[in-house]
């Protein structure tokens, strides 16, 4: 299908939603565009991207997966979720916008995995309080409450209580706004990112990262390795170091329910500072630790507010 351009897609346009809901093949429902930039809350990683296209057209179970289409026959959205109480169609209907497709799409034909790139900000919307504290003309914007040492935007020159404005001349005046347009770009990436500060406004040109703070491309071996031993990890940053008081480790944000990892009993927020008695620093010495060929693995590690540590043994076979 000709991808359409999602960004200009028109509240109240008319559109149709394609799939094959309670088995019944091919589909099509009628609606209009009803909201964009929706978020649901239907996904829980700490990352998450969650800007959708809202329709009234009938989805379904089965319809997931499915083209949202323009009057042009152009693909506008891929359907992905309702909102509803009794489990089906209510009135509500959600799809990820073409233009973030595009690049998942992209990312999994290049590299077989998605490649995030973060900025590495804590953000909240801004309220009518909050525009009225900080100085603002109008409720609208992305309010960063914390920022990551050695981030992107820690590089910049962003601070806490910055509120963006535009990411690369794109309005973003919420968080699922801000979000997607991030999420259409990769690590090493550059965005010009106007924010308010003071009561002025200012321009930074932030360098996204990965989840390891590094500017490079992730490669999906290493990651599908990691999955599929049961687990995702990140870098801890300096803030976390030194609250735990630790030198090196890496923190499990993930654990997958019947893995090797979930065996163990190892829970998320675990972190692994040692395998097989080798030092693990970075997501990059975990791989390699895990793959000298030692068939028995033992990690040693630490949850926050514990002091002793924990040790898991499992086989890599």
């Amino acid at each position: 299908m000709t991808f359409g351009n999602s960004d200009s897609v028109q509240i109240g346009e008319w559109v149709l939603a394609v799939g094959n809901p309670f088995d019944l093949e091919s589909t099509v429902t009628a609606g209009i565009v009803s909201a964009k930039g929706r978020s649901i809350d239907v996904l829980d990683a700490q990352d998450k991207i969650e800007s959708f296209i809202q329709t009234d057209a009938a989805v379904n179970p089965g319809n997931s997966g499915g083209a949202l289409v323009n009057t042009s026959g152009e693909l506008i959205g891929i359907n992905t979720a309702i909102l509803t109480q009794s489990g089906q169609y209510e009135g509500y209907s959600f799809a990820v916008p073409s233009n973030l497709v595009r690049k998942v799409i992209g990312d999994l034909k290049n590299y077989g995995i998605v490649q995030r790139g973060l900025i590495g900000i804590r953000i909240e919307d801004v309220n009518s309080e909050l525009a009225r504290n900080l100085g603002l003309n109008d409720v609208a914007g992305v309010h960063i409450t914390g920022v990551t040492p050695g981030s992107g935007a820690a590089d910049a020159g962003l601070r806490r209580d910055d509120v963006i404005l535009r990411v690369n001349g794109v309005k973003t005046g919420s968080m699922p706004e801000l979000q997607e347009q991030v999420g259409r770009y990769s690590p090493g990436n550059v965005l010009r990112v106007e924010y308010m500060r003071n009561g002025k406004k200012a321009i930074a040109k932030v360098t996204l990262k990965n989840r390891s703070n590094k500017t490079s491309i992730v490669q999906g071996a290493d990651v599908k390795f990691l999955q599929k031993l049961g687990m995702e990890v990140r870098p801890l940053n300096a803030f976390e170091l030194k609250q735990m008081e630790l030198e090196h480790g890496v923190k499990v944000t993930s654990v997958f329910k019947g893995s090797k990892i979930d065996q163990t009993n190892l829970k998320p927020n675990f972190v692994i500072t040692q395998v097989n008695e080798r030092k693990i620093a970075s997501e990059e010495d975990l791989i390699a630790a895990l793959r000298n060929g030692k068939t028995e693995v033992k990690l040693k590690g630490v949850y926050a507010g514990v002091e002793e540590p924990y040790f898991y043994v499992f086989d890599l076979k």
